[in-house]
């Protein structure tokens, strides 16, 4: 400890890291990596680095648990004194630390997780296992049963920009993860050096990166992120997922008998495909992001059954082969001659493991497009799997077909030859303007052309790899059934008179207040139109819509917008059951609380009756992909936690409950609503908001983070809102530790209701209510006051400044008497101790922040803004994204 720190200060750190109930091995991890990273500090970093790193990091602790001015002061004063090049490593090293404590903390979960593997649980909503019991209670279980097989959970992964790591970074962590799980396992002292030299190794490589992008990435650059994330977790978790769940239905068969568990997952993409206001996304690299995907499962497949098929060491004598492998063992060989010898030659009384290699030189040659060998689509080789599988059933070897095979089969359900279904969206207004061009009948613009390319480029897409591969069509700002229709015009425009235009699933998505207001009459006009129609019944009447929780937000407020959403789910389900329809809702959440983010099973458990029904599709974007799919066991956990959701969300008793809060607090909602909205009005239509906005948060510096492909803006001045993302709007709010676009206008509407005894009945008793309540403790949790000030005290608008923080402390005081706690998040213990003990951390990130964004906005107009200020303010950026975790 440096000599310059107090002995009070020293003594708050004492106290606060001895307040932190944090079990003991993760407290170890954290032990661990802090002192690594100290000394890679002092070794790596400039002179005296270490010893200011811990002044900061003392002078914040004491200042979070010291609320007075002077010792805030005290620790702003040295985040101020710092040189800006000092600054710089100082903010480098905390997002460092965060990384790592978010690593420590991940691999906590991890052990607990393994612990208590496979034991059941009382809350009915925390597995499958537990989710199917408590539906067979209700329903009975024949009936629970046919929900499971039909259950289908759709996770779309977008390139939203709100992953502030650079993959780089990422990797690094990913091994460190890997040797904290070796170091748990260890037992030789020398075995335990070994694995700390590596940690400390791959800290040193990690301080050393450089933790800015230098640009942004491309769009193909961000398909190929995404698909490590298939590679390293998705390909093997799925299927392990099926596993667990087929356990549970029957523990005795499982593996030895016909999988009751039918695949349930299906992976969707926007990344290569979502063109709105990305002029970066076009047909060329649409039809480059399938090419690199399929390359990733196909890749996949073929090791994996040639894995399995050197394992199926199966005599004829033990395990006779059926004819009908026999039959296509003889059709393998006749197109395979010199590949079928070889293989004979080295297994010549192995039928099946013969067929199963001889398969997976089909798959390889689907991937290099050998036509002679090559599969048509999924489907036929599965066939040849059911051949294979039924002859091992046949001859007695159960537990050879239904266990690696097995596993092969359900990635060939669940992935295709796709791997993930590509989806293109585009703005409803670019579809009005192409069309126009066209039936104008002159020459056309680059924009109209390339609208056209994209369609075809599906049709090449489906003709390629299969019609799942692409084919959903979603349209941006849908505010009529014309703008739906809009694109079938376009596909018989692009294919002309004599094509065939692809297989199009069109895909409404109602973004603000008024289009979700007007969501049912628009379906009530599209299904009657002759290709929509047509589609519907071609698919059995299904039909997918989409619901934006962004830019709905940002319109009305996050509690009207919560409110809309709600009614809106409950009129198109009650719409779509009256005419027959097959409705899947297709939510568009973010990680922010501001964009629909929070937990997803609580969410789900939230909604109207059969706005779920055993279907959930929602996109994932940003920081959430890692932090829910970076590694298998909490992506295993995720996907059973939010299955189990999907699943208990249509027992009758859940229904029930759901309509009967509804209903019962409606007079409630509906205060809410209207008080919510004039609060909300009275901060953004305020004269001069815009301007204001941009200068107390980084909004503007925000867009230099190259973060992903896409703009921040559709292109408006900084005096409009009207097209600015909803991502930065959310982003910025967080950086600036206000985290407005989860709660403001809250604490006013709780307040308009006024009668406290029925507003904690309703957190009580209302799903939806609970659930916005917890968000926003939440967000509270993470927002600082204090800080906040100093961010609001740039804009020089005292009223605004005010309205901001009157409602913060409005709001904080509602949620805290409904709740009848003491303290934010009192009722979820392991998420209030994350945010405790992260907080001073990201206080000091913040100070940095503050102090560069300060001296950019005081510098003169015309002055050139200063790079190293820019760069330590976007260095503060990732680092606070990293302290916060959900804040895109």
């Amino acid at each position: 400890m440096p000599d310059t720190v107090q002995p009070e200060a020293i003594d708050a750190v004492g106290r606060f890291e001895a307040e932190q109930e944090i079990p003991e091995r993760m407290r170890a991890d954290v032990r661990l990596l802090g002192a690594l990273l100290g000394r890679v500090l002092r070794e790596s970093g400039s002179p005296g680095l270490y010893e200011d790193v811990e002044r900061l990091r003392v002078a914040t602790i004491q200042a979070y648990t010291d609320e007075t001015d002077r010792a805030f002061s005290a620790a702003a004063a040295i985040a101020e004194e710092f040189t800006v090049a000092r600054a710089d490593e100082v903010a480098r090293a905390f997002t460092a630390y965060f990384h790592l404590v978010n690593l420590a903390e991940e691999h906590q979960r991890v052990r607990v997780l393994r612990e208590r593997d496979g034991r059941p649980s009382r809350d009915p909503a925390d597995s499958v296992g537990s989710a199917f019991a408590k539906l067979s209670e209700e329903v009975g279980a024949p009936t629970a049963l046919e929900r499971l097989q039909a259950m289908r959970f759709h996770p779309v992964f977008t390139a939203h920009p709100t992953e502030a790591r650079r993959r780089a970074v990422s990797s690094a962590i990913r091994r460190l993860a890997d040797l904290l799980d070796e170091r748990d396992g260890a037992v030789a002292p020398a075995q335990v050096e070994r694995i700390e030299r590596s940690m400390l190794e791959e800290i040193d490589t990690l301080w050393r990166t450089a933790p800015l992008r230098s640009e942004k990435p491309s769009p193909v650059d961000e398909v190929r992120s995404i698909m490590a994330v298939f590679d390293e977790t998705l390909y093997t978790a799925v299927p392990e997922v099926y596993r667990r769940i087929d356990a549970v239905l029957q523990p005795e068969a499982s593996g030895d008998a016909a999988p009751q568990v039918r695949p349930f997952v299906r992976v969707g993409t926007w990344v290569g495909g979502d063109r709105d206001g990305n002029p970066f996304v076009t047909a060329a690299i649409t039809k480059q992001a399938a090419a690199i995907a399929s390359e990733h499962v196909l890749l996949g497949l073929e090791r994996t059954a040639a894995r399995v098929g050197r394992t199926l060491t199966l005599d004829a004598s033990t395990t006779p082969p059926s004819p009908a492998l026999l039959a296509l063992w003889q059709r393998l060989r006749a197109v395979d001659e010199e590949a079928a010898a070889e293989v004979a030659k080295r297994s010549p009384d192995e039928p099946h493991r013969r067929v199963l290699l001889l398969l997976s030189r089909r798959i390889a040659a689907t991937r290099t497009r050998n036509a002679d060998l090559a599969y048509r689509d999924p489907e036929e080789l599965l066939a040849d799997l059911a051949v294979l599988q039924g002859s091992l059933v046949e001859a007695g070897a159960h537990r050879q077909a239904y266990g690696h095979l097995q596993t092969l089969i359900w990635q060939v359900q669940t992935f295709g030859f796709h791997l993930a279904e590509l989806e293109v969206r585009q703005h409803s207004a670019v579809h009005r303007k192409v069309l126009a061009e066209i039936e104008a009948g002159g020459p056309l613009s680059e924009q109209a052309e390339e609208a056209l390319q994209v369609v075809r480029t599906i049709a090449q897409i489906q003709r390629r790899y299969g019609p799942r591969a692409a084919g959903r069509y979603i349209v941006s700002f849908t505010q009529s059934a014309d703008d739906l229709a809009a694109v079938h015009r376009l596909a018989r425009a692009a294919v002309g008179p004599d094509g065939t235009p692809p297989v199009l699933d069109v895909i409404p998505l109602f973004e603000t207040f008024a289009d979700l207001q007007a969501a049912p009459g628009i379906l009530a006009e599209i299904v009657e139109h002759p290709e929509f129609s047509a589609r519907l019944e071609a698919t059995g009447r299904r039909l997918e819509v989409m619901l934006g929780y962004s830019d709905s937000s940002k319109d009305v407020g996050p509690v009207a917008a919560t409110l809309a959403l709600y009614e809106a789910q409950r009129r198109i389900a009650t719409w779509a059951q009256e005419h027959d329809i097959e409705l899947t809702l297709f939510h568009g959440r973010g990680g922010a609380l501001g964009r629909g983010g929070g937990p997803a099973n609580s969410a789900i458990l939230a909604q109207p009756p059969h706005s779920v029904d055993g279907r959930f599709k929602l996109t994932e974007q940003g920081e959430v992909i890692f932090a829910r799919y970076g590694g298998s066991d909490i992506a295993m956990r995720h996907i059973d936690q939010v299955t189990a959701a999907v699943l208990l969300a249509s027992a009758p008793s859940i229904e029930t409950r759901n309509e009967a809060a509804a209903t019962r607090f409606a007079e409630v909602a509906a205060t809410m609503d209207r008080t919510s909205r004039e609060r909300f009005f009275a901060l953004v239509k305020a004269p001069g908001f815009a301007p204001w906005f941009a200068t107390v948060t980084p909004m503007e510096e925000i867009g230099l983070l190259a973060l992903g492909s896409r703009p921040a803006r559709r292109g408006l001045s900084v005096e409009s809102l009207e097209d600015l993302r909803a991502i930065p709007w959310v982003f910025s709010w967080t950086q600036a530790r206000i985290n407005l676009t989860g709660w403001f206008g809250l604490g006013s509407a709780l307040e308009a209701v006024g009668d406290e005894a029925l507003l904690r009945e309703a957190y009580r008793d209302w799903p939806l209510f609970r659930t916005m309540i917890d968000n926003v403790a939440m967000g509270l949790a993470k927002a600082d006051q204090r800080i906040a000030r100093h961010y609001l005290a740039l804009g020089d608008r005292e009223d605004l400044a005010a309205l901001v923080l009157e409602e913060m402390d409005r709001t904080r005081d509602q949620v805290l008497r409904i709740t009848g706690a003491a303290q934010l998040l009192a009722n979820k213990p392991v998420l209030q101790r994350a945010v405790k003990m992260r907080s001073p951390y990201v206080d000091a990130l913040s100070l940095l922040q503050l102090r560069a964004l300060r001296a950019l906005r005081e510098a003169p107009e015309e002055q050139p803004a200063d790079p190293e200020l820019q760069r330590l303010l976007l260095l503060s950026v990732s680092g606070v994204a990293a302290g916060l975790q959900n804040t895109g």
